[in-house]
C-alpha cells in the first residue's frame, strides 16, 4: 500500500477514485500518566507519557485507515490527513483519512 500526503504518486496514473479511506481511534488519558505529566509540567519539558500515547494513536488510526482502504481494494491512499478532536474531557479521538485509489 503506497502512503501519501500528496495528491498524486510521482510516475504513476491514478485510473480511478474509491472513496475514503478512514480510521480512527479515541483514547483516554491514565491516572498514572497524568499524575507524572503534573510533575512534570511544574518542572518544565516534554511529557512523553503523552507523546508516546499520541505517537500509539495516530499508529492505530494509520493501520485503520490502511485496512480500510484495503477493503475498498486500494492500491494507494493519497492526500492523507490527521486530525483530533476531545470526545469528552480526558479523551480525544484521532482521525487518519485519505483519498483511495487504484494506480495504472
Amino acid at each position: 500500500m503506497i502512503l501519501s500526503t500528496t495528491e498524486s504518486i510521482p510516475k504513476r496514473e491514478i485510473v480511478e477514485i474509491l472513496g475514503i479511506a478512514r480510521g480512527s481511534t479515541v483514547r483516554a488519558r491514565n491516572v498514572g500518566r497524568d499524575i507524572f505529566a503534573g510533575l512534570k509540567n511544574i518542572v518544565g519539558g516534554e511529557i512523553t507519557e503523552y507523546t508516546k500515547l499520541q505517537a500509539q494513536s495516530r499508529e492505530q488510526a494509520m493501520q485503520r485507515m490502511i485496512d480500510d482502504a484495503k477493503i475498498l481494494n486500494a492500491d494507494a491512499v493519497i492526500n492523507i490527513r490527521f486530525t483530533t478532536s476531545m470526545v469528552m474531557q480526558g479523551a480525544s479521538e484521532i482521525l487518519a483519512y485519505g483519498t483511495a485509489v487504484k494506480l495504472g
